[in-house]
Protein backbone atom coordinates (compact mmCIF):
# COMPACT_ATOMS: atom_id res chain seq x y z
CA UNK A 1 0.00 0.00 0.00
CA UNK A 2 2.87 2.06 1.01
CA UNK A 3 4.38 1.83 -2.49
CA UNK A 4 1.09 2.46 -4.37
CA UNK A 5 0.80 5.79 -2.37
CA UNK A 6 4.24 6.75 -3.53
CA UNK A 7 4.02 5.92 -6.77
CA UNK A 8 0.62 8.44 -6.93
CA UNK A 9 2.49 11.01 -5.37
CA UNK A 10 5.20 10.83 -8.12
CA UNK A 11 2.72 11.31 -10.42
CA UNK A 12 0.84 14.00 -8.99
CA UNK A 13 4.13 15.80 -8.84
CA UNK A 14 5.37 14.87 -12.09
CA UNK A 15 2.22 16.32 -13.40
CA UNK A 16 2.36 19.47 -11.95
CA UNK A 17 5.63 19.99 -12.52
CA UNK A 18 4.79 19.50 -16.21
CA UNK A 19 1.65 21.74 -16.16
CA UNK A 20 3.87 24.11 -14.56
CA UNK A 21 6.98 23.97 -17.63
CA UNK A 22 3.91 24.27 -20.25
CA UNK A 23 2.03 26.99 -18.74
CA UNK A 24 3.88 29.89 -20.72
CA UNK A 25 3.61 28.03 -23.70
CA UNK A 26 0.05 27.16 -24.21
CA UNK A 27 -0.98 30.23 -22.37
CA UNK A 28 1.36 32.88 -24.11
CA UNK A 29 0.17 33.66 -27.70
CA UNK A 30 2.20 32.57 -29.85
CA UNK A 31 4.21 30.43 -27.27
CA UNK A 32 6.91 28.21 -28.06
CA UNK A 33 9.42 26.16 -26.91
CA UNK A 34 12.59 28.35 -26.19
CA UNK A 35 15.53 27.81 -28.86
CA UNK A 36 18.98 26.72 -27.17
CA UNK A 37 20.79 25.39 -29.24
CA UNK A 38 23.82 27.93 -29.99
CA UNK A 39 23.02 28.83 -33.47
CA UNK A 40 20.11 30.61 -31.87
CA UNK A 41 22.05 32.74 -29.63
CA UNK A 42 22.37 36.39 -30.87
CA UNK A 43 25.06 37.09 -28.76
CA UNK A 44 27.40 34.01 -29.63
CA UNK A 45 26.17 34.25 -33.50
CA UNK A 46 27.61 38.21 -32.72
CA UNK A 47 31.27 36.77 -31.72
CA UNK A 48 31.13 34.87 -35.16
CA UNK A 49 30.80 31.61 -32.41
CA UNK A 50 29.09 28.63 -33.79
CA UNK A 51 28.53 25.08 -32.82
CA UNK A 52 30.80 22.11 -33.76
CA UNK A 53 28.42 20.60 -36.34
CA UNK A 54 28.19 24.57 -38.36
CA UNK A 55 31.77 24.54 -38.27
CA UNK A 56 32.02 21.38 -39.79
CA UNK A 57 30.25 21.83 -42.32
CA UNK A 58 31.50 25.39 -43.18
CA UNK A 59 35.41 23.66 -42.95
CA UNK A 60 34.00 21.19 -45.44
CA UNK A 61 32.42 23.21 -47.95
CA UNK A 62 35.87 25.44 -48.21
CA UNK A 63 37.78 22.45 -48.53
CA UNK A 64 35.17 21.21 -51.44
CA UNK A 65 35.84 24.91 -53.15
CA UNK A 66 39.54 24.08 -52.81
CA UNK A 67 39.78 21.06 -54.57
CA UNK A 68 39.84 20.80 -58.30
CA UNK A 69 39.94 17.62 -59.59
CA UNK A 70 40.82 18.29 -62.94
CA UNK A 71 44.20 18.89 -62.28
CA UNK A 72 45.13 15.34 -60.68
CA UNK A 73 47.39 13.12 -62.55
CA UNK A 74 49.59 10.32 -61.46
CA UNK A 75 52.50 9.31 -62.80
CA UNK A 76 53.13 6.14 -64.64
CA UNK A 77 55.96 5.32 -61.65
CA UNK A 78 53.43 5.96 -58.82
CA UNK A 79 50.77 3.60 -60.24
CA UNK A 80 53.03 0.38 -61.00
CA UNK A 81 53.81 0.48 -57.42
CA UNK A 82 50.25 0.01 -56.07
CA UNK A 83 49.80 -3.05 -58.08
Amino acid sequence: METFIVILLAIVVMALVMVGLSTQILFKKGGEFPNTHIGGNKYLKSQGITCAQTADKIEQAKARKELKFKNISLKESESQSFC
